[in-house]
């Protein structure tokens, strides 16, 4: 059997290129980094209604999520893990308090002027948390949002890609604590 220079080129190539796939495969199946998936679940539990004014802990180690803190009530508590299974955590270990007088320490704090975590709210901390709301969520990529704060009330000015993009913003502004009322100038845009 005789091989040419360019038969043997071939192989070479044809070896390189299958050496790159399982490599990019195997990229690709590597598990996300802990910090990752405590970021991704941190992110959902502040976005969901049910759950996002409780100050939830959440750490993240070898894929198993744990949560603590407090809730108001069970059905929150079911709420928080459900939230936390997100792709890539293995186990939720839930491990929250239900405390149905949580929520009137939460509005001593409100009243005090303070978030969940005890951080001053101001109008500065508020255009943030929207903005840090806004991030990772799919229905709103492709937008371009402007997010201003005066006295507690939001105003959203761009555009969004949706009718559905254009709710949600507001929805995820209006949740955020120390918002008083928002005010959506959003327009629909379909270009890119």
């Amino acid at each position: 059997m005789s091989f040419n220079t360019t038969t043997l080129h071939r192989a070479i190539l044809l070896s390189a290129l299958v050496s790159i796939g399982a490599a990019g495969i195997a990229a690709q199946a590597a598990p996300p980094a802990d910090k990752d998936l405590k970021d991704r679940i941190e992110h959902r539990l502040d976005a969901d209604a049910a759950v996002h004014k409780y100050d939830v802990k959440v750490s993240v180690n070898g894929g198993v999520a744990t949560l603590t803190g407090s809730v108001a009530t069970a059905a929150q508590k079911t709420e928080a893990a459900r939230v936390a299974h997100v792709t890539g955590v293995t186990k939720v270990d839930n491990q929250i308090t239900v405390d149905p007088k949580v929520d009137q320490s939460l509005a001593d704090k409100a009243k005090a002027g303070m978030s969940k975590t005890g951080e001053t709210i101001n109008d500065a901390w508020i255009t943030t948390k929207v903005h840090y709301h806004f991030m990772g969520e799919d229905t709103l990529k492709g937008s371009d949002i402007n997010v201003d704060t005066a006295d507690h009330t939001v105003t959203l000015k761009g555009t969004v890609r949706s009718a559905a993009a254009k709710t949600r913003a507001e929805v995820l502004a209006r949740q955020t604590e120390g918002v008083t009322k928002v005010v959506n100038q959003l327009t629909v845009s379909t270009k890119k």
